[in-house]
C-alpha cells in the first residue's frame, strides 16, 4: 500500500525539480522546435564544425573508421517522419560516440529519435525536417554549429543570405518507397512538431 505522505502529483508551485530534464531548442535549425535531454549531460553548449550525414548508416561508417573528433557536430539527416519514412532511434550512433570516449565531446543533431539510453549532447525531433526542405538539409560539412541546451538555442552560424542561396538549389531526394504502405506514411505524415501523425 503507498504511503500516505507521498505526493505524486503536485502542483505547479511546487515543483519537484526546478527544471525539467527535456529541453525544447528552436533557433535557424529548428524553426518548429527540437528536443535535447539534458538529464546527465556534462557540457550543455557545444559550438563546432558541422560533419553532415544523410543516413544513419553513412553516420555510423564514420564512427566506427574515427573519422569524428573531438568538437565535432555530427548531423544526421532525412530520418524524421517522412525521410525516413517513420523516424529511426539514433541510439546506435550515440552508443558508438561514447564507446569511443566522445560522448561528453561530440554534440548530434537529427531530425530522427532517441530514446531515453541516449547520452551526450544530443538533439533529436529537428523539425521541420530535411525531406521536406527544413534547414537542416541546407548544412554544409564544416559549417559551424551551436547547441545551446541552456539558452535552448540551436543554431547554423552562417549568414541568412548563404542560407537563402542554398535554398534556391535545393532539391528534395528521391523518395525511398514510391508504393504500399511507407509511401503512403511518407506522404500522409505530419511534422514531428505535431507529433508526426497520420490524420
Amino acid at each position: 500500500e503507498p504511503r500516505a505522505d507521498q505526493e505524486v502529483i503536485r502542483p505547479w508551485s511546487k515543483p519537484l525539480y526546478q527544471h525539467g530534464h527535456l529541453a525544447i531548442l528552436k533557433g535557424n535549425l529548428a524553426e518548429e522546435g527540437a528536443l535535447a535531454k539534458t538529464s546527465g549531460v556534462k557540457v550543455p553548449k557545444i559550438t563546432g564544425p558541422a560533419r553532415v550525414f544523410d543516413s544513419e548508416e553513412a553516420c555510423m561508417e564514420a564512427i566506427l573508421t574515427r573519422r569524428i573528433q573531438h568538437g565535432d557536430v555530427v548531423v544526421i539527416r532525412y530520418e524524421g517522419p517522412k525521410g525516413g519514412p517513420g523516424m529511426r532511434e539514433m541510439l546506435s550512433p550515440t552508443a558508438a560516440l561514447v564507446g569511443q570516449g566522445l560522448g561528453d565531446s561530440v554534440g548530434l543533431i537529427t531530425d530522427g529519435r532517441f530514446s531515453g539510453g541516449t547520452y551526450g549532447m544530443v538533439v533529436g525531433h529537428v523539425a521541420p525536417e530535411a525531406a521536406v526542405g527544413g534547414n537542416i538539409a541546407l548544412v554544409q560539412e564544416g559549417d559551424s554549429v551551436t547547441i545551446d541546451a541552456d539558452q535552448r538555442v540551436l543554431q547554423l552560424n552562417v549568414p541568412d543570405e548563404d542560407i537563402t542561396r542554398r535554398r534556391a538549389v535545393w532539391q528534395p531526394p528521391a523518395t525511398r518507397y514510391t508504393r504500399g504502405v511507407l509511401a503512403k506514411y511518407a506522404k500522409l505524415v505530419s511534422s514531428a512538431s505535431t507529433g508526426a501523425v497520420t490524420d
